[in-house]
C-alpha cells in the first residue's frame, strides 16, 4: 500500500505518538454480510486479532472462510490510542495492521484458522511483507483469551520446523496477548469487497504448516 521507507525499529511508550480519547470515525456494519462490527461477539463465539501484512488482503482471506462470523481491519500491537491509518503508516505509533477475526468455534477451529494464517503469508520477513516496507506491516498473533496462547505457540514451532526443512528463515510473528484493538477507517473496512481491483500484498511461502496434534472442533 505504502512504498517509501519507513522506519525498521519500534518506538517505545515514551516516544509514540500521543493519539487521541476518542475512537476514530469508523464503518457500521459489514460491508459483506451487514452484521454489526461494533457490538458485542455473540455468545459461543470466540475472537482473535492476526497481523500478516497490508490488512486489505488479510481480511479477505479470513472474511470468506466458513465459520468466521465477523471481520473487521484495525490497528494494534503499540502505544498510540485511537491512532489514525496516516499515524501508524508513520512508524511512530507502534502498531501493526491487524484483522479482528470473531469465529464459531462448533464450525471452525483455532487450528484451522492458525494453518490459515501461518500459510497466507511469509511470517519470516520482520518489519515487512514482500514490497510492503515497515513496522506497521510485521506478523504478529494477539490472542483475546490468553488461553489460546499455548495452541498458538504449538502451531508456530510446528510450522518453523517446516520452514527450516524448506530451507527458509526464523519466524519473526510476534505473538502476546492483545492489549487494544483499534478499529480503522470507513474506508479502510472490507476494502476489497468495495474495491475487487484494488492492491492485495498476501501471499503465502508455499510451505504447509503441519498443525501438531489439530484439536477438534468444540
Amino acid at each position: 500500500m505504502l512504498f517509501s521507507r519507513k522506519p525498521a525499529a519500534l518506538p517505545t511508550r515514551e516516544t509514540a505518538l500521543p493519539g487521541r480519547a476518542m475512537a476514530i470515525p469508523t464503518a457500521e456494519t459489514h460491508f459483506v454480510n451487514g452484521r454489526d462490527l461494533n457490538g458485542d461477539v455473540p455468545a459461543g463465539m470466540k475472537e482473535i486479532v492476526f497481523a500478516l501484512g497490508c490488512f486489505w488482503g488479510a481480511e479477505r482471506v479470513f472474511w470468506q472462510t466458513e465459520g468466521v462470523y465477523l471481520t473487521q481491519v484495525g490497528y494494534a500491537g503499540g502505544y498510540t490510542p485511537n491512532p489514525t491509518y496516516e499515524e501508524t503508516c508513520s512508524g511512530q505509533t507502534g502498531h501493526t495492521e491487524v484483522v479482528r477475526v470473531v469465529y464459531d468455534p462448533k464450525i471452525i477451529s483455532l487450528d484451522a484458522l492458525l494453518k490459515l494464517f501461518w500459510e497466507s503469508h511469509d511470517p519470516t520477513q520482520g518489519m515487512r511483507q514482500g514490497n510492503d516496507i515497515g513496522t506497521q506491516y510485521r506478523s504478529a498473533i494477539y490472542p483475546v483469551d490468553t488461553g489460546d496462547m499455548a495452541a498458538i505457540e504449538a502451531s508456530r514451532n510446528a510450522y518453523q520446523a517446516a520452514l527450516k526443512g524448506a530451507g527458509r528463515g526464523d519466524i519473526t510473528t510476534e505473538i502476546k496477548p492483545l492489549d487494544a484493538f483499534y478499529a480503522a477507517e470507513d474506508y479502510h473496512q472490507q476494502y476489497l469487497a468495495k474495491n475487487p481491483a484494488g492492491y492485495c500484498g498476501i501471499g503465502g511461502t508455499g510451505v504447509t504448516c503441519p498443525m501438531p496434534g489439530a484439536h477438534a472442533l468444540d
